[in-house]
């Protein structure tokens, strides 16, 4: 036989197994079956599959949703009240603007003394401590009025 016949057949048994079919269809279903063993084995299969598949069941538990829900809600509290107030995330950023402007003026007024100590030009000083003092600092207090947009 055709194998595109097989398929047909195959199909009309993933019909009667899973939702039923007509009986002038079933008839011709088990006529083929009678003289066809590969649809026969394919039955069979069909068959073992579905049996296996049931012994996989398992109960649920029915409060289980509930639960689940009472969880996310308390997890969604907890995050709520973990979150940072834009009041202290401000005084963090003025804090952190004074620390900037009182370290980076530090560091200009000690550069003539690192400059003398390491007998380099006090410009080098300058560029390094801008380079590697007061842009960082810089950065990093940018990122504090981000942090208020964010949370």
């Amino acid at each position: 036989m055709r194998a595109d016949v097989h398929e047909e057949f195959q199909r009309l048994i993933d019909e009667s197994l899973a939702a039923g079919i007509t009986p002038e269809k079933e008839r011709s279903l088990l006529e083929h079956l009678h003289a066809c063993a590969p649809c026969q084995e394919y039955l069979e299969t069909s068959n073992r599959v579905i049996a296996t598949l049931s012994g996989f069941s398992f109960e649920v538990d029915p409060n289980l949703p509930a639960k689940v829900s009472a969880a996310v809600a308390v997890r969604a509290k907890q995050m709520e009240t973990a979150r940072p107030n834009r009041r202290r995330l401000v005084v963090g950023f003025i804090l952190a603007l004074a620390l900037t402007v009182v370290g980076s003026f530090l560091d200009l007024q000690f550069g003539s003394l690192l400059a003398g100590f390491f007998d380099i030009r006090r410009m080098q000083v300058r560029h390094g401590v801008l380079a590697f003092s007061i842009v960082p600092s810089l950065g990093v207090l940018l990122l504090f009025p981000l942090l208020t947009l964010l949370s």
